[in-house]
């Protein structure tokens, strides 16, 4: 067997986004975000009306943030010194749902704060780049860290035994996302996760079924 592997999502995990996304949006677009729900979507409103943007219109707006925007994020407090702290005793991965067009602007924006980890920009469901990196790389555990729970759900069915966690480190956002019923815990600051996380390598034992 190999080292420990921890699989970190980004966006809200790592670094703020919706902050800086709702602030360039507004500027650049004339369109709000204001999160009610669970719906990133419907929390894109235009400024002049009110009324929503429809689905087709929202990945442009991500694509563009990505594509010219990403020096607008900064780090979840806690978040590198964490990743630091990990990468002694175990490999990272960050798996991000970025795109591959998006990957090396990723990869660079993560290596600038010193988190030099491999980036893989996928798109869709979290399960099967999982299960991929699984079998690659033959880890004796792996922690699964993403703050949607769809994402856990799908590394649930794809790959029962990785340990998951559920963390949303954007306060704006936190209180609008339940915790995730396929997550093994729900930690939103880092000193917790880093806590848990370390716990979970060092027990060297498979996640149990939920």
């Amino acid at each position: 067997m190999t080292r420990p592997l921890v699989i970190s999502d980004c966006d809200e995990v790592l670094m703020h986004m919706v902050v800086p996304f709702a602030q360039w949006v507004d500027e650049a677009h004339g369109v709000l975000f204001r999160m009610e729900d669970t719906s990133f979507a419907n929390a894109l409103k235009r400024k002049d009306c009110g009324t929503p943007l429809e689905a087709a219109e929202v990945w442009p707006l991500l694509d563009g943030f990505f594509r010219t925007e990403m020096a607008r994020q900064y780090p979840i407090p806690g978040a590198v010194a964490a990743m630091a702290a990990i990468a002694r005793v175990a490999d990272i991965v960050i798996l991000t749902n970025v795109g591959p067009d998006h990957q090396q602007r990723r990869a660079d924006q993560l290596a600038a704060l010193g988190l030099d980890a491999p980036v893989i920009g996928s798109r869709g469901g979290k399960g099967e780049p999982v299960r991929r990196l699984i079998e690659e790389r033959a880890p004796s555990v792996t922690v699964f860290i993403d703050d949607l729970p769809n994402h856990h759900h799908s590394v649930a069915a794809a790959a029962p035994d990785v340990w998951r966690l559920h963390m949303v480190g954007e306060p704006a956002i936190a209180g609008r996302i339940p915790a995730a019923a396929h997550a093994h815990a729900r930690i939103d600051e880092w000193t917790a996760a880093r806590e848990w996380i370390l716990a979970r390598i060092a027990g060297n034992l498979p996640a149990p079924a939920l």
